[in-house]
């Protein structure tokens, strides 16, 4: 048995047109993170803890950001090809949990969506919840968002 954290904070973008994705899902109605792709920190969070856990590296060598190719591209894509790292170096996801740290906008009528995404490309559950700062720091005056999680990768039979 293995286990990887991965932790991924993003702040607002000034793009006013840029969407807001969390875990595989777009939320409605909210401010997008500025990032090289579409800068879904909950999702990224996740692949660090997968890569981590596998003892292979992290996202940002995986999909360094100065590569053109990936701009803007699907954390999807990124998931899915952790998720065959995972697979490829002798193990499977047991199960995954991550935590959302967001004082805005509110993600509770979310989070099941979430959770089915990630499950589904994962191959097992992923559980998801939502905390604020109470207003503390970086994250607490809403200038971004940010994610933990933790992943438990167990060896082939």
């Amino acid at each position: 048995m293995r286990i990887g954290h991965g932790l991924d904070v993003h702040a607002f973008s000034d793009d006013v047109a840029r969407p807001l994705w969390l875990g595989l899902i777009q939320i409605s109605d909210a401010k997008g993170l500025a990032g090289h792709s579409d800068a879904d920190v909950v999702t990224h969070a996740l692949c660090d803890a997968l890569l981590g856990g596998a003892n292979r590296g992290d996202i940002g060598q995986h999909f360094p950001d100065s590569d053109e190719s990936t701009r803007n591209v699907s954390s999807r894509k990124l998931l899915e090809h952790c998720v065959r790292v995972v697979h490829d170096a002798g193990f499977v996801v047991e199960s995954a949990d991550i935590t959302i740290v967001a004082q805005t906008p509110k993600l509770a009528l979310y989070l099941p969506a979430m959770s089915d995404e990630l499950s589904s490309v994962v191959g097992t559950i992923v559980s998801l919840k939502a905390t604020t700062t109470e207003g503390l720091g970086a994250l607490g005056r809403s200038e971004g968002i940010g994610a933990s999680a933790v992943a438990l990768l167990k060896e082939k039979s």
